[in-house]
């Protein structure tokens, strides 16, 4: 497979390329593979449809296609997914897709773990390490850390937002050694990304480093993400029928989104064949991309504090693959857009816990309220012409190509739950007064020592730091 820049199309590189500099140190675009090969119909038919697995490898084949052999494939794949993602239905349309089964309890793990196996097999036969910098605004650092600690050749620094992330998040973070380590940023997570990209297009300490990234501007953390939406679109499909009488329906992604690399996922999935009709973009307060989508203009911003915080940014990278997929007018067709503030959050939490017993976290809350008011009146509403205000929380003034499946009630709604609520007891205890059990192995990190290392939001400091300490 051949992948190119998202700033300059004459680039031509390999995934080995791809996946080692994380983005084009020369341009600063991110990479993005140069075509979507469709998976073969009688695999996607495939009656009973087939295993996480078996999808996981049949979607990675054609993009390591020549660099990595299929047995060794096969291993990558063994090693990284010994978890699944359930898909959980909610009522009778509506289905929350769980990828928090992984073991730091978020979707990043599918992500990362396939990642740090692929950059360990290119770093195989190199003298030096590779050193990985990431930065986070929840749930990737923790990921990224648990899938590369004391991983052979590979060395990670995870930047974060000192105070910005729930209590939890920040022990998962601050608690590696060895390999892996934590600098709390004094700053916003669009901070901490900046310092990052500054890196890998700083000429000097690239000629002294060997960088690469795991945030999803790597090609390697998103190729993987699409899988679990082949999976669940296929499965919802094969029992739709049982649950609603629907033939055929419109299946609709409904995505929590920050960075956008998880919709991004989405949108490859759909390439290669999934049976997705359509996706919602939905946010919280930093809504750059609703805005985009209701006005044509894209305008990045500071980011701002949420309950969701995965999703508290500003300036979101995977625009520029999104904008290289598609025109505007194709995103228009193909997603509604929506976005909810604080209140909107809590009040979701609380609904979807009352009306389902299902216990949502905030990021996935954005998506059950998007998904409640697509369905129950709010896309017939833009269809009669309504003009919904895009500056205030909820759908915003876009109509796009699937509207009639969801006012005929011929379409269901995946709803990605993104990360375990227990991460966010203190919002999901304030919305539902209960507080959700924690799972054992975030349990555990809770009485680990902090050992996170402080840093001002200052690149010459942070480049200063890396130079003595890598």
């Amino acid at each position: 497979m051949i992948y190119t820049d998202t700033r300059d199309k004459s680039v031509k590189t390999d995934l080995k390329t791809a996946v080692m500099s994380g983005m084009n140190e020369k341009t600063g675009g991110l990479y993005i593979p140069v075509e979507f090969p469709k998976l073969p119909s009688s695999f996607i038919n495939k009656t009973p449809e087939p295993s996480f697995r078996d999808i996981a490898f049949e979607m990675a084949k054609p993009y390591v296609a020549g660099e990595i052999p299929d047995k060794d494939l096969q291993a990558i794949i063994q090693d990284a997914y010994p978890f699944t993602a359930p898909v959980v239905p909610v009522d009778k349309v509506s289905y929350v897709l769980e990828l928090f089964h992984g073991p730091t309890c978020a979707f990043k793990d599918f992500g990362a773990r396939f990642m740090a196996r692929v950059m360990s097999y290119f770093n195989r036969n190199e003298s030096t390490p590779l050193h990985i910098l990431v930065a986070t605004s929840g749930d990737t650092g923790s990921a990224v850390g648990s899938a590369f600690h004391n991983v052979p050749g590979l060395d990670v620094t995870i930047l974060y937002p000192e105070g910005k992330i729930s209590p939890l998040q920040e022990k998962q973070l601050s608690t590696f050694d060895g390999n892996v380590r934590a600098l709390k940023v004094k700053g916003t997570f669009d901070d901490c990304q900046k310092l990052v990209k500054t890196a890998f297009t700083d000429n000097e300490l690239r000629a002294r480093l060997r960088l690469s990234s795991a945030n999803s501007i790597n090609i390697s953390r998103l190729l993987p993400q699409s899988f679990y939406y082949m999976y669940s679109s296929l499965a919802v499909r094969a029992r739709s029928w049982g649950d609603n009488k629907i033939e055929n329906p419109a299946i609709i992604c409904v995505v929590p989104s920050g960075n956008f690399g998880n919709l991004t996922s989405g949108l490859i999935a759909r390439e290669m064949g999934a049976p997705i009709t359509g996706f919602v973009a939905a946010t919280n307060s930093n809504r750059t991309i609703p805005d985009w989508i209701a006005t044509g203009d894209y305008n990045a911003r500071p980011s701002v504090e949420t309950y969701a915080n995965a999703m508290d940014v500003g300036a979101p990278s995977n625009y520029e693959r999104i904008q290289a997929m598609y025109s505007l007018e194709q995103v228009r067709s193909l997603f509604a857009s929506y976005w909810l503030d604080n209140d909107g959050i809590i009040d979701s939490i609380k609904n979807c816990y009352e009306k389902t017993g299902y216990t949502i976290d905030p990021h996935g809350a954005v998506g059950w309220k998007a998904w409640s008011d697509i369905r129950k009146g709010g896309m017939e509403a833009l269809k009669n012409g309504t003009k919904n205000d895009f500056t205030k929380p909820g759908l915003t003034p876009n109509l796009p190509s699937w509207a009639d499946k969801v006012i005929n009630k011929e379409a269901v709604g995946i709803i990605l739950e993104t990360a375990h609520p227990a991460k966010f007891g203190a919002t999901v205890q304030k919305a539902t007064g209960t507080s959700p059990i924690i799972p054992d192995r975030l349990e555990k990190v809770m009485k680990l020592e902090d050992k996170a290392i402080p840093m001002e939001n200052n690149y010459e400091q942070f480049k200063a730091w890396l130079l003595a300490n890598l």
